[in-house]
């Protein structure tokens, strides 16, 4: 049953819709005018018009009804949809190039064509794998709530028609898939064998990533997860997609074991500096303008303007752990530090990418802010544990990524979303459930990646000779240098 206010809303769509055809129907008309003039109609032709016109004047006949208008609404929000799904996952897709020059710019430049390659193989073979299985295990039927299992090798076909709106998720999906995946590659840039990338990229995009997302997001698609069943909050992939990636990022990383020099015997650090920041800072906002694809893209539809919303959440949460980065770079250790700033605009981005649906603006600003702090803590820890991770990937998506999660059991608005958080008068037990699911995450992401580390290490080998690792990947590896003339200079 209709409401008041929905038929007022069904009539103000229409409404538009015929302003909108009544405007191409003028436009249409001018561009006739201003055709040069027709040939005089033959008789045959003049014999038809009448006939002709009768037609029309029947078609016109038909009466315009509040459901055929309802209708037309429905197909052009539908479709409307599918296209701002598409316009997110090319922005999406984009932060490819964001990652791989983030991790570039943040390490030295022997290793910069291993980076790029590292980038552009997990997104192509991660576009397969995900395609043939990964999809499937994550969106397809799940009776259990654990694990999908119908919809592999995505070919779009319902009852012998293409259903584009599959299409169109599967491509998102995609992206995101290949997200996790690139995560990984931060955290063990330097000294890892080309060809054991390829596997455990493989490994995350078949199993890893998509058997877990399909807990929280199993019902976007077919199926349904048992987190979701709970009332779990991950709008855009806090946890689900970089709190898993950086979970799976500190398995390889203690699996590998730090690079040569970066920790002396005495348990002092030395820094190892990244060849270029302004690599590093065009990546970072590569990344920020493709947030903007992540998080508003979740909503998969226009939804009434929202995806607005969304936009406005991210960008306060990402300005709000850049500033308080820097803040704290500058306190701790005297200067303002371009790298932290960096990776704090980066951990307000993913601490917003849970709640940001469910956030007010003020609230997004806030958890950033924690999120920047908790970021430079964060390096700083795993650097005295002796854990290293050239570009912070650990920190910045595992850490940022569960204290987002966490955030949203704490600032959910009842009035945005239907739920509360902590602070705004509900209970703990949203709480709990955040909780639950960031530690399911975090056994599934680091147990298994850890077995599948520890499996390539025992097999293949998991990290390249300490010769190689100090002549640098790109030669060693590739047969080329980033940098060629650079490299002559420092071999003679």
């Amino acid at each position: 049953m209709l409401t008041a206010f929905d038929n007022i809303q069904m009539l103000w769509k229409a409404s538009l819709l015929l302003a909108v055809v009544g405007c191409l129907s003028v436009t249409s008309q001018t561009f006739a005018q201003e055709d040069p003039p027709a040939e005089e109609p033959t008789a045959a032709a003049a014999a038809e018009e009448p006939a002709v016109e009768e037609a029309a004047a029947e078609e016109e006949a038909e009466p315009v009804t509040l459901e055929s208008l309802s209708a037309a609404v429905e197909t052009v929000e539908t479709e409307t949809g599918w296209l701002w799904t598409c316009i997110a996952a090319f922005l999406v897709f984009f932060m490819q190039a964001g990652f791989a020059l983030v991790e570039a710019g943040f390490t030295r430049s022997k290793n910069c064509v291993n980076i790029i390659m590292k980038n552009l193989m997990d997104f192509s073979l991660g576009s397969i794998i995900f395609w043939a299985v990964g999809f499937g295990l994550m969106f397809g039927a799940s009776p259990s709530g654990y694990i999908g299992t119908t919809d592999f090798f995505v070919d779009g076909m319902v009852d012998g028609a293409y259903d584009n709106w599959e299409l169109a998720f599967l491509i998102f999906q995609t992206v995101f898939a290949a997200t996790a995946a690139t995560i990984v590659s931060g955290a063990m840039a330097e000294r890892t064998k080309f060809s054991a990338y390829l596997l455990y990229t493989v490994a995350i995009t078949a199993i890893v990533y998509p058997i877990s997302g399909s807990w929280a997001w199993g019902s976007l698609y077919n199926g349904s997860g048992w987190l979701e069943g709970m009332g779990f909050i991950d709008f855009a992939g806090s946890t689900v997609v970089h709190s898993l990636g950086g979970w799976a990022a500190l398995a390889g990383a203690i699996v590998i074991g730090a690079r040569k020099g970066k920790y002396a015997a005495d348990g002092t650090v030395t820094p190892i500096m990244g060849h270029s920041m302004p690599l590093a800072a065009l990546g970072v906002f590569i990344l920020w303008l493709g947030w903007f694809g992540f998080n508003p893209g979740s909503t998969t539809s226009l939804d009434d303007g929202n995806f607005a919303r969304v936009a406005v959440t991210t960008n306060l949460s990402a300005v709000g752990g850049c500033i308080s980065s820097m803040i704290l770079s500058w306190i701790m250790f005297g200067k303002p530090d371009v790298s932290f700033a960096l990776n704090g605009a980066l951990a307000g981005l993913v601490s917003i990418t849970a709640p940001c649906y469910d956030v007010s603006p003020m609230s997004a600003l806030i958890i950033g802010l924690i999120g920047g702090v908790v970021c430079v803590l964060s390096v700083l820890f795993f650097d005295k544990i002796k854990v290293d991770d050239p570009v912070g990937a650990i920190s910045v998506h595992g850490v940022c990524g569960a204290w987002g999660t966490l955030s949203a059991g704490l600032f959910a608005q009842e009035a945005i979303n239907g739920t509360n958080g902590l602070f705004f008068g509900g209970g703990v037990s949203q709480l709990i459930t955040q909780l639950i699911g960031i530690g399911a995450y975090f056994v599934w992401g680091f147990g298994v990646s850890l077995v599948i580390f520890l499996v390539i290490k025992l097999t293949i080998g998991l990290r390249v000779s300490e010769e190689e690792e100090l002549r640098g990947l790109d030669i060693t590896e590739h047969g080329m240098a980033a940098y060629p003339y650079l490299q002559s200079l420092e071999s003679a």
